[in-house]
């Protein structure tokens, strides 16, 4: 399988950008491979950004951040209180508020929301992305859910099992509030990494899939 290098200088800080709709949304699509990086590196500066939480779900939001972000050079979490499932009839709101955004970052590497997800916020996130940066290196990460909306990713970031397990763990600990969800359980996200693992056939069997629809070489 062909594999992809970061270019990462050394000496030099390596922006990374991380968009999610509400609050657990990032660290289920892509927490372990932030984990990974900020393992691997320590020149990476992070900006966490959630559109969507309210309530003790701000609290928990921030609380998993740091737990992920605990490794990173430098970083900025901002949890943002957009209605959540509105984002669509609100889409004025958000677009003033990345147009704001491109003028303090300019991030190596940005993840969003997958263009074909079928939850309207993730939707309208991973749009706005592609309209505000233009010439950057973007990937989509995937949530697993009730619409069954997962597709065929074709970027991924192989993970041993102790930063899954990290990952999970820290998604179990810090959102209480989804406790009742079904679906909120360690079985779901194992299952999803163990799956990305065999379809690119990672030497430690897990995986993050991801949809990368520009790159340059």
């Amino acid at each position: 399988m062909l594999k992809f290098q970061l270019p990462i200088e050394k000496g030099k800080p390596f922006k990374v950008l991380c968009l999610g709709a509400h609050s657990d949304d990032i660290e289920i699509g892509c927490g372990g491979t932030i984990l990974r990086l900020l393992s691997e590196y320590d020149n990476v500066d992070v900006h966490w950004i959630v559109f969507g939480s309210k309530g003790k779900r701000n609290g928990e939001a921030v609380s998993s951040a740091n737990k992920f972000l605990a490794n990173a050079k430098k970083k900025q979490i901002i949890i943002k209180h957009f209605k959540e499932s509105f984002f669509p009839y609100i889409g004025e709101e958000i677009k003033m508020f990345f147009e704001k955004l491109k003028t303090k970052t300019s991030p190596d590497i940005i993840f969003t929301h997958y263009r074909h997800d079928l939850h309207q916020d993730h939707r309208l996130i991973s749009e706005l992305t592609w309209n505000t940066y233009r010439d950057h290196l973007i990937l989509e990460y995937e949530i697993i859910k009730y619409d069954g909306d997962l597709g065929s990713p074709n970027f991924f970031v192989h993970l041993n099992a102790a930063l899954c397990e990290k990952k999970i763990d820290y998604i179990l600990e810090s959102f209480q509030t989804q406790k009742g969800n079904h679906w909120f359980s360690k079985e779901t996200f194992h299952s999803i990494l163990r799956l990305r693992g065999v379809e690119s056939n990672a030497p430690g069997k897990y995986a993050e899939g991801f949809y990368c629809r520009k790159l340059v070489f």
